[in-house]
């Protein structure tokens, strides 16, 4: 506490300056004030000359120097004090600087009569800072527009964009709602925000649409892969379709299908998505035969005949209702002796093949001889060497045969003789004549006379062979 004294008289006023309240608290920089009130308070203890105040009328007032903290202004300032016992206001105003602390006063000046003061001010002053300013902050939806419909797959991501003067700008994530059903439907992206200080701003929302406006896909394979270079299948063909959506999906693809027989076929298949739209695909073209053409031989030989009289090859005769006939081809065959076959093979445009065989039998001729003079049946023909021996016989290929031509070899081989055991017949009629063969018409039989070899006490086989390769032979001794 600061005592300031200036003594006019001989005894000792005493005043004291008081506050008015317990004090001011002020918000820093907001314009607002405060008040108190200070006033003069005579002092009547005993042995005051001038009880009651040491302020006389008509002299001039106490003037005091008001001592604030820091930032904070009073108003007065300077203050007059005129007279004792009255409150003078005094307001105080804070700048946004201002610092808590106690308002003090000094005193400038007295009044004529001089005194003394004793200095009670002693006033309080709390700085607060002013609460913050918070305005409401603002939410738009952004990334997507109101009523616009996009493309399945192609939506944009809905974001909020947040506009706050204090706590400042930001983003965040959109909320969606909406059901939807194979990824088609209307959605709402709604945007909330509540800032630091609790304000919530306005709710922003918008509506769209999610659409699929392309079409699905659809393809097919064949199984069997594919025709032959005819452009036919000889077997049902299954056309398999596989169909693909990027939006939506797939709502429904074409069963497979399997065609059987016919030419110029076509199947088309058709793909929908979930949003309706459609695609075809259509195969066409498909030739299937699976019949086998029909076949047969015409001509040819019949079931069998003789060496010799072979007929004319068969001919192929083949037809085909469908795919038309590609080939028919005749295999086989054989003029040998015995059974023989002729093939013919028909094959289609589709590759079916039909078969028909035609079996027949070459004959071998039928030989009589040899006749007498010579025995036959293992019996040994006895006869001496070098004599000339008759060797008939006659050749039969249905009707009997007259040319030397039918006649392919004679051959005279020389054998071991029998035991004495074997039967033997002897010649009895050799001839002088040439050995040449020839055909007696007169007589009716091919006549070859055989010069035996003149080597007596030797044994021999002679064999005729026809040109059927059949033989008759017989058995000589020569002595």
């Amino acid at each position: 506490m600061l005592v300031l004294g200036g003594i006019a008289h001989a005894d000792t006023l005493q005043d004291t300056i008081t506050d008015t309240g317990t004090g001011v608290t002020l918000v820093a920089g907001s314009g607002t004030s405060g008040s108190a009130a200070i006033r003069l308070i005579g002092n009547n203890a005993a042995g005051d000359p001038d009880q009651g105040c040491n302020i006389d009328p008509g002299e001039n007032p106490l003037k005091l120097d008001i001592v604030a903290p820091a930032g904070v202004t009073a108003n007065p300032d300077q203050m007059s004090i005129t007279s004792c016992g009255t409150e003078f206001p005094i307001t105080f105003t804070a700048s946004s600087s201002a610092q808590s602390g106690h308002v003090t006063v000094t005193v400038l000046s007295g009044p004529a009569g001089g005194g003394t003061y004793v200095n009670q001010v002693d006033i309080p002053i709390t700085i607060t800072q002013p609460a913050p300013v918070n305005t409401k902050p603002s939410v738009t939806v952004q990334g997507v527009s109101d009523g616009v419909s996009y493309e399945i797959g192609h939506v944009p991501a809905a974001t909020c964009a947040i506009s706050d003067a204090e706590d400042g700008d930001s983003t965040a994530a959109a909320t969606v709602s909406g059901t939807l059903s194979h990824g088609l439907g209307s959605q709402t992206a709604t945007c909330d925000y509540t800032d630091l200080g609790g304000l919530a701003a306005d709710t922003a929302s918008v509506s769209y649409r999610v659409v699929d406006t392309g079409n699905p896909s659809i393809s097919h394979s064949l199984s069997p892969t594919g025709p032959n270079a005819q452009g036919w299948y000889k077997q049902d063909v299954t056309v398999a379709f596989t169909c693909d959506d990027a939006g939506s999906g797939v709502q429904s693809c074409e069963v497979d299908a399997t065609l059987g027989e016919g030419s110029g076929q076509s199947v088309t298949g058709t793909a929908t998505d979930w949003a309706g739209n459609t695609a075809t695909d259509t195969v066409s073209g498909i030739n299937i035969d699976k019949t086998a053409p029909s076949v047969s031989l015409s001509g040819g030989p019949g079931e069998s005949y003789y060496f010799g009289s072979d007929p004319a090859a068969p001919a192929c005769e083949a037809s085909d209702a469908l795919s038309d006939v590609a080939s028919c081809v005749v295999t086989g065959g054989g003029t040998g002796l015995g059974s023989h076959s002729y093939t013919a093979t028909a094959t289609d445009n589709a590759g079916n093949t039909q078969t028909a065989t035609l079996v027949y039998t070459v004959l071998a001729w039928n030989l009589n001889g040899f006749y007498a003079p010579v025995d036959m049946n293992g019996v040994w023909n006895t006869v001496k060497g070098g004599s000339t021996v008759p060797l008939k016989f006659e050749a039969f290929a249905g009707s009997e045969l007259t040319a030397t031509s039918a006649v392919k070899s004679f051959i005279q081989k020389q054998v071991a003789c029998p035991g004495s055991s074997a039967p033997t017949d002897a010649i009895e009629i050799t001839t002088a004549g040439g050995t040449s063969l020839r055909y007696d018409s007169t007589a009716g039989q091919f006549i070859q006379n055989w010069a035996t070899p003149k080597k007596p006490g030797t044994c021999w086989n002679v064999t005729m062979t026809t040109q059927d390769d059949s033989q008759v032979s017989a058995n000589f001794m020569l002595k």
